[in-house]
């Protein structure tokens, strides 16, 4: 297993293999991973694909987040993308993120990203939410030709919406 710091390994944790797509091995998000072992580990470790080498979660690499945050306990994989941080629920545990620790922490990340332009960003299967220092975003299905769109009143999101990235004023 891949080991990030002395203290940190993926150890018998494999949701990362459930709850990412994987694109050289046409793996869609939500589903395991044919080539995974759940509990156990990757049975092609050795040749597995470029993008599963390189993936790291905020788990592994961030030394504050506790053992409560690794992803077989939590039942989500945190992630970052251009715009901010990404919680990938297990599609058997949608609501995981709203349990306590997680929920207060993601707000107060949420309430952060708003001074900083840093979205907070949950995923289940495809769904997908914004979540706000103030609410919920219920976005639906984002299409990769698609874009989340922020109205603010100052720092404060007030509504949000997906559209064609055709659709943006040369924005995307």
């Amino acid at each position: 297993m891949t080991t990030i710091s002395a203290r940190k390994s993926c150890g018998d944790c494999t949701l990362c293999c459930k709850v990412m797509a994987i694109e050289e091995l046409a793996k869609p998000a939500s589903r395991w991973c044919p080539h995974c072992k759940p509990g156990r580990g990757c049975l092609i470790y050795g040749d597995r694909p470029a993008e599963c080498r390189s993936f790291s979660c905020l788990w592994l690499v961030n030394e504050l987040l506790d053992e409560c945050w690794k992803p077989n306990r939590s039942r989500f994989v945190l992630t970052t993308s251009e715009d901010g941080i990404e919680v990938r629920c297990d599609p058997g545990f949608p609501d995981a993120w709203r349990k306590e620790p997680f929920r207060s922490v993601i707000r107060q990340w949420a309430l952060s990203g708003e001074t900083h332009d840093v979205t907070v960003v949950v995923i289940v299967g495809e769904k997908m939410t914004l979540v706000t220092s103030q609410r919920e975003f219920d976005l639906g299905i984002v299409r990769p030709d698609e874009r989340i769109v922020r109205e603010l009143d100052g720092t404060r999101v007030i509504v949000a919406r997906v559209v064609k990235v055709s659709e943006l004023d040369g924005d995307a």
